[in-house]
């Protein structure tokens, strides 16, 4: 429910995308309280929650297991991406984003670091540590080209890197 309004209400009213642009997403639980859960049906991420307490001290990261696993489409990506209010307490993903392809079925786990100066604690099945997007991907062919170096370059950019348009 959103404001009162099931999936069907947002779908009619053009708020809701209609079922064959949403990918089912078969999962396996190692608890069924592992469900990776959206607080809103809009919402782009569902949240993932850990299987097991943890109390992760400053300079410190730990492994956490979601205890959920997916299976994504051909087609589609999972990202798993940090949740916005973690940022203020300094706990971050230790990659920043993870990457789930659409053949990998093992368990979802998610490296977390204390770049803070408080322990952060994780509850099993409360504590939200990250999110799960599904988007669809483009898998381009990569060749090698056999322009010269001159016609490459040949843009207002060119090779200029890390804070050449500043």
């Amino acid at each position: 429910m959103f404001n009162g309004m099931t999936r069907e209400d947002l779908t009619k009213m053009g708020m809701f995308p209609p079922d064959y642009l949403c990918p089912t997403i078969s999962t396996k639980l190692s608890d069924p309280r592992a469900a990776p859960a959206r607080a809103n049906p809009t919402d782009a991420g569902a949240d993932l929650f850990s299987v097991n307490k943890h109390v992760i001290y400053p300079n410190e990261m730990h492994m956490v297991d979601t205890g959920v696993s997916v299976k994504i489409p051909l087609g589609y990506v999972g990202l798993v991406y940090s949740r916005s209010g973690m940022g203020k307490l300094r706990i971050s993903l230790a990659n920043s984003v993870g990457v789930i392809d659409s053949d990998y079925r093992g368990l979802i786990k998610v490296m977390i670091v204390n770049e803070g100066d408080d322990p952060y604690e994780i509850h099993p099945f409360i504590t939200k540590i990250a999110q799960l997007v599904v988007t669809p991907i483009i898998l381009p062919r990569f060749v090698v080209s056999q322009e010269s170096d001159e016609k490459w370059l040949n843009t207002s950019r060119g090779a200029n890197g890390f804070g050449s348009t500043n």
